[in-house]
């Protein structure tokens, strides 16, 4: 493993090249097609701002190499070495097809499309955290790998994808933070990675818009709650305001919102918060790439 070139290569890690960027339009702009364009940009500050931005398409795709103000949920940063991860966002106009109530089902439908593309594509299990990290094993544990932050944008919806794929263990952001090749994946070149994932998350939005948005009908909130390792557990719900709500995590609701079942006998449904496992759940969801619209092996 060579960590540096300093012979003025254009990239500074020979293990973590560049994207292809001519192959990535190649194989994912086809006519009627929802991927319109895609770009690459070696730095910037937020592909979710700079999408939002630009004001264009349906199906634009922006990706940067490295970002110096990614954002989580709740504005919290997301950073990582330059090329060691994928982080994009692509502009998704649901409306008029999908009413703008179901539209919240957006990160949750990026998660499964993530989920899934990441479970064929790299043969590692990936599961979901209500409502938007993604979930790797390192080690026995439990890490987060990745997480997706939706925002509207006039008309339409803006989603961004964080996803660690190389990051080594001394790179690590926090000790609860994990990546694909930490969790032993088998494929880590970024460029089949990100084929796979806008496949996967085209295939499931093309779905679930033919569905009028409906989870139930698109087999949406079936596969959500098949893929999400919150189902099951006992959390703790930390909620805005500063109020919390201790419960099982036992459903998904048509909305996408979480359902705890309390001490005291009774079920909410939680729409907005953070949410921490407490304890393990008793059997924990295997994701799989049967729980995907399409059959079809990627290419």
């Amino acid at each position: 493993m060579t960590p540096s070139d300093s012979s003025g290569s254009r990239w500074s890690d020979l293990d973590r090249p560049p994207l292809n960027t001519p192959a990535l339009r190649r194989a994912l702009l086809r006519p009627g097609g929802l991927w319109t364009s895609l770009d690459v940009v070696a730095n910037t500050g937020s592909t979710n701002t700079d999408l939002a931005a630009a004001e264009g398409a349906e199906g634009a795709v922006l990706i940067a190499e490295e970002q110096s103000a990614g954002r989580g949920r709740l504005d919290r940063s997301w950073t990582a070495p330059a090329r060691s991860g994928l982080f994009f966002s692509v502009r998704l106009t649901p409306g008029p097809a999908v009413p703008m109530e179901r539209w919240g089902w957006l990160p949750l439908l990026a998660g499964v499309a993530t989920a899934t593309a990441l479970s064929r594509a790299a043969g590692v299990d990936t599961a979901l955290k209500w409502p938007n990290d993604l979930l790797v094993r390192v080690g026995g544990e439990e890490r987060k790998a990745g997480g997706i932050l939706a925002e509207s944008s006039g008309d339409s919806v803006i989603v961004g994808i964080g996803l660690n794929v190389s990051l080594r263990a001394a790179e690590l952001p926090v000790p609860t933070a994990g990546s694909l090749a930490l969790a032993g994946a088998a494929v880590l070149d970024r460029d089949i990675l990100l084929r796979a994932v806008l496949r996967s998350l085209a295939e499931w939005y093309q779905q679930w818009r033919a569905a009028g948005g409906d989870p139930a009908g698109c087999r949406l909130q079936e596969a959500y709650a098949a893929g999400c390792a919150t189902l099951g557990r006992t959390v703790r719900a930390e909620l805005p305001g500063g109020r919390e709500l201790t419960g099982e995590a036992v459903a998904v609701d048509g909305d996408g919102r979480l359902v705890l079942a309390t001490a005291e006998g009774v079920q909410r449904p939680v729409g907005a918060g953070d949410i921490v496992h407490l304890r393990p759940a008793a059997e924990p969801p295997r994701p799989s790439a049967s729980s995907d619209p399409s059959e079809s092996p990627e290419e």
